[in-house]
């Protein structure tokens, strides 16, 4: 896999953030990221200089934008046309979510714990839903130094539970981001993983010149689909520094090193009796200007729906650590998590998303 370090929650002066679209770019690139999504508030406008700031900056940028309401904000990605969220009421945004799943996009759960009005109306989620299928990803972390938020803990409770429930859902982190100040704190990345012989991302955009007309038609690029490929499939870890990753395979005594490896997001089918093994990756090399990590033992924790089934005191440096899950017949899902000292706080440093478990007899 190619892990693609993103921030996928941002606005501009079109809606209330204070960047241009080229500030908004140029403070991405100081921080190391290669993709951000443009997720202005009840507008596509923004996307105006699009093609011309990737072309000029190598930076992508995902066409999307934030349903605003009364009962929650609801981030959408990949979308060509306007969809207005006007039309639906409380009982029935997943008439919405169909609208913009019918254009190819995503949807997903903006900062749902966030304190509401009448300090920050709507932003707090109240929306009922009946199918989770429909949700695509929940934003989990928000703003930044997510992990010591109550509302972000909340948001990462939540999406246990879901995943308790059976559910597959996403879960991304999101800075929101409104401006940039010298003195902020430092915020997640989400890395969207993207298979290696995938030569999309690396092709060149066309050049939209100033004479080119805006409309609210906005064009997908193959680039749009190689990320919301990833989101859909799960294919995300999130860090506020050094990149953790895992694969699964199922042991066997005779040919393990010839076991298929299955990485984040997907399913493994580990029939009963047998060993589930991962293979869990810290990198410490890639972004590592981009934060500081200070010399620690770090605590490798690998999570389940059974709870903790596996955890190591590690250092700070770049390895490969082993752990074999021998009584893998009740899991239906596996993530890992990394805690340590970061900005002088202990807490939650970084997490993956889920490999999904199933069992055959």
């Amino acid at each position: 896999m190619k892990w693609i370090p993103s921030e996928l929650h941002t606005h501009t002066l079109h809606s209330d953030g204070q960047h241009t679209l080229d500030q908004l770019v140029q403070s991405a690139l100081a921080l190391g990221i290669d993709c951000i999504a443009l997720t202005d508030h009840n507008t596509q406008s923004g996307l105006q200089d699009r093609q011309r700031v990737q072309a000029e900056t190598g930076i992508h940028i995902v066409p999307g934008m934030e349903w605003t309401t009364f009962y929650g904000h609801m981030l959408t990605l990949g979308i060509h046309d306007y969809v207005d969220w006007r039309s639906y009421g409380i009982y029935d945004i997943e008439q919405g979510i169909d609208e913009v799943h019918a254009q190819g996009g995503l949807v997903g759960i903006a900062h749902p714990f966030r304190i509401g009005s009448p300090i920050c109306t709507g932003c707090y989620w109240e929306y009922p839903i009946y199918n989770w299928e429909k949700v695509d990803y929940i934003e989990v972390w928000s703003t930044l130094m997510p992990a010591i938020k109550k509302d972000s803990q909340r948001a990462y409770a939540w999406w246990t539970s879901l995943l308790n429930e059976g559910h597959r859902i996403t879960a991304t982190s999101g800075r929101d981001w409104h401006r940039t100040e010298d003195h902020d704190a430092p915020a997640a990345i989400t890395y969207l993983g993207t298979e290696d012989e995938d030569q999309l991302w690396y092709s060149l955009d066309i050049v939209q010149t100033s004479d080119t007309p805006f409309t609210d038609h906005v064009e997908l690029e193959p680039k749009d689909n190689s990320v919301l490929t990833a989101m859909r499939q799960g294919a995300v870890t999130i860090t506020m520094g050094p990149l953790l990753t895992f694969t699964a395979h199922v042991v066997n005594p005779i040919h393990d090193n010839h076991a298929k490896r299955y990485s984040i997001g997907q399913e493994i089918d580990c029939p009963q009796d047998q060993i589930l093994k991962l293979e869990i990756a810290l990198d410490t090399i890639c972004r590592q200007k981009h934060y500081l990590l200070v010399d620690q033992s770090l605590r490798l924790v690998v999570n389940s729906n059974q709870g903790i089934l596996f955890e190591q005191q590690i250092p700070v440096q770049t390895e490969v650590y082993d752990c074999e899950l021998v009584q893998a017949e009740a899991l239906s899902w596996v993530r890992v998590e990394l805690y340590g000292y970061f900005a002088d706080m202990y807490s939650m440093i970084a997490f993956t998303n889920a490999i999904y478990i199933t069992h055959s007899s």
